[in-house]
């Protein structure tokens, strides 16, 4: 595969707690898995302010010191100005603006691994996509409320979208693939700003004057995900096609949690973690936080893997998640 033309930045967000050992891992297999990447890997960290009640930047010096001087991140700041601890998800909008401006960048969740050469990937910068590694969590739909068309269409209307064009015309009417939906796990743009500033304006807007059919949704821990389609369809993307298939794939996995990880990811996935995680110098960081202990150093990932056929898993991850708990092996 060739690989992409122009070297492109990669960015994730952490902060102190679960952030700052989840961005050590995705560094450290970024660099085991692609060693000739050659962009800028850019570590986002909130500062404090009013929009949160503590400190919310990485507060594990060793974990910092892993970053930059062991994997060679860039730790910048942002500032929270519309999301901070009520909306923490919001962290990835708000660190958009702090990469340098106009330059191609890929956003991350940090709770992500690279498993295969991501430098490979033939980006088309100019046309934004998002994660498809996504179940029918948003809207909820009521009983005699509005259906899954009337509260899209209520949000493409307000933004002054083509909502016709965004729809797959292979999906049945009201059934919810059908409709510009992502997870908001990785998405990539030409310019950070430009596609930070549309996120948040489209994020505030929706939750502090959401359209009429939205007035019975739940839009926390979905705001994103909600403004994420409207973005990237704006801006002239839509759903990722065949050849960003490494994404979610042999290329990347984005792991969730680690009971999730072990209980479901391919091999390869498993093995990468496995061999970034055994050198001391990220053991003695990482065990500071209790799953990965667990899972990756006391065996509990292993028990976990056990129990399931990964080529015949539960078609929901709620059924996943229930067998891992009847079995005590649930952590976050």
């Amino acid at each position: 595969m060739p690989k992409t033309k122009n070297p492109f930045n990669i960015v994730v967000v952490a902060q102190s707690g679960r952030l700052q050992y989840e961005a050590v891992l995705f560094a450290a297999s970024l660099r085991a898995s692609d060693p000739e990447f050659s962009g800028r890997l850019f570590v986002a960290e909130p500062q404090p302010g009013p929009k949160w009640d503590r400190i919310p930047q990485i507060n594990d010096r060793a974990a910092r010191d892993l970053l930059e001087n062991a994997f060679g991140a860039e730790i910048i700041p942002f500032e929270s100005r519309d999301f901070g601890k009520d909306y923490p998800n919001g962290n990835k909008i708000e660190a958009l603006e702090a990469l340098p401006k106009g330059e191609p960048f890929v956003f991350f969740d940090t709770d992500t691994l690279v498993t295969g050469p991501l430098s490979s990937v033939p980006f088309d910068f100019a046309r934004p996509a998002a994660s498809m590694k996504r179940e029918g969590t948003w809207p909820e739909l009521e009983l005699y409320g509005p259906g899954y068309g009337e509260t899209w269409k209520s949000l493409y209307d307000k933004f002054g979208l083509d909502y016709q064009s965004s729809l797959d015309p292979n999906q049945p009417d009201e059934y919810w693939q059908k409709y510009l939906y992502f997870n908001a796990g990785w998405f990539f743009y030409k310019c950070p700003h430009a596609f930070g500033a549309r996120f948040r304006q489209y994020a505030t807007q929706i939750r502090d004057n959401p359209p009429a059919p939205l007035v019975c949704q739940q839009l926390y821990p979905w705001l994103d995900q909600i403004a994420l389609p409207l973005v990237i369809h704006g801006l002239g993307g839509g759903r990722p096609g065949p050849e960003l298939g490494g994404l979610d794939g042999n290329i990347t996995c984005h792991w969730r949690t680690m009971p999730l990880f072990f209980a479901r990811e391919s091999d390869l996935a498993v093995d990468v973690l496995m061999n970034i995680t055994a050198p001391n110098k990220v053991k003695k960081v990482i065990k500071s936080y209790e799953p990965f202990k667990r899972f990756i150093y006391q065996g509990k990932g292993q028990k976990a893997r056990a129990l399931f056929d990964r080529n015949n898993l539960p078609r929901r991850e709620q059924m996943i998640r229930n067998q891992l708990k009847r079995h005590k092996l649930w952590m976050r």
